[in-house]
């Protein structure tokens, strides 16, 4: 089991990815409220996009139970720094959460 963040370390909104097992049609994006849905080759669904707080991510993570697809993963992305080209810090921010992505992929 993990230990819990501290709270000033907690981000309350931001980019999230939600990673779902299966393909989910477009036509539902506006459930997700706007977010965009990507259709990926191993046969998953991203929905990414900015969600305003913990409350709006509790109700999209209610949503994807509803409609019954595996949920493979959560990421949080933190913002894109430019003066880290190598993308350390987004890498870093998928570690803290416990989410590995595979060697070669990209967020």
């Amino acid at each position: 089991m993990t230990e819990p963040r501290p709270a000033d370390d907690r981000p309350e909104d931001g980019r999230y990815e939600i990673r779902l097992r299966g393909h989910l049609e477009t036509r539902w994006a506006a459930w997700f409220d706007g977010l965009t849905i990507s259709h990926e080759h191993d046969g998953s669904t991203v929905l990414s996009g900015s969600i305003v707080d913990q409350a709006a991510l509790h109700g999209l993570l209610q949503k994807v139970r509803d409609i019954g697809l595996p949920l493979v993963a959560l990421t949080y992305v933190e913002p894109h720094d430019p003066t880290d080209p190598a993308g350390e810090a987004a890498t870093r921010a998928v570690a803290r959460m416990g989410v590995h992505r595979p060697k070669g992929t990209s967020l």
